[in-house]
């Protein structure tokens, strides 16, 4: 094993160190999410923080970086209250990775890429052409972390938009059949495969696989 001392990470240049803490915390989700400028202008960017915070109500959470330069994923948001996650599919990665390049403002990632734009009436942000789940989700609350001076952004799933043949039918979505991709570090891009899926663990009680796997198939 190679070991890192807090002190080695310390005196690590920049970009090793992004690379190294970005990946050592293993695979991320990889989503696009939508909002739109005052001006109508609509913004993309990719995020590999999106995470699960609740089912009851449906709340999801994001890290946005620190505010000190324009974050328009963020203002965005907070003046409409209103924006979309959309998944990225392996056919997407690198239009999906030209998002966090940084334009000029005024200028949309969508006229820079090969992603389009989906509106809807009543929709105050854009949705992504092609990605195969989609999530409406309205900015409840912000919690700032002091240590590195980014955001935790709060919001309440309003929406789903699931293609049907990923649903199974207690409404599991199985990721994998639509090449939904996931990140690692910053730049990596890589294609999960489902190896099984289990029954509720309970104290004593053999697992069973929800897929109808038998046991030599983790093999």
């Amino acid at each position: 094993m190679k070991t890192f001392s807090a002190e080695d990470i310390a005196g690590l240049q920049k970009v090793p160190r992004l690379n190294l803490i970005n990946s050592c915390t293993g695979y991320k989700s990889a989503n696009l999410i939508g909002t739109i400028h005052e001006d109508g202008t609509p913004n993309v960017a990719v995020f590999s923080s999106v995470t699960h915070l609740g089912s009851n109500p449906p709340m999801l959470g994001f890290v946005v970086r620190p505010t000190t330069v324009p974050r328009d994923t963020y203002a965005n948001l907070r003046r409409t209250g209103m924006f979309t996650v959309n998944h990225i599919t392996s056919d997407m990665i690198e239009d999906a990775h030209m998002t966090s390049a940084s334009y000029e403002n005024g200028d949309s990632e969508f006229d820079h890429t090969s992603l389009t734009a989906v509106f809807e009436d009543g929709v105050a942000a854009p949705f992504v052409a092609g990605s195969p789940v989609r999530l409406l989700c309205r900015y409840r609350n912000e919690y700032p972390i002091q240590e590195n001076n980014t955001i935790l952004v709060v919001a309440e799933i309003e929406r789903i938009d699931c293609r049907p043949e990923l649903l199974h039918e207690d409404l599991w979505i199985q990721l994998d059949r639509a090449g939904v991709v996931s990140v690692t570090g910053v730049d990596g891009y890589a294609l999960p495969r489902i190896i099984d899926r289990f029954s509720y663990a309970r104290p004593g009680e053999p697992l069973h696989s929800l897929l109808g796997h038998d046991s030599e198939d983790h093999g």
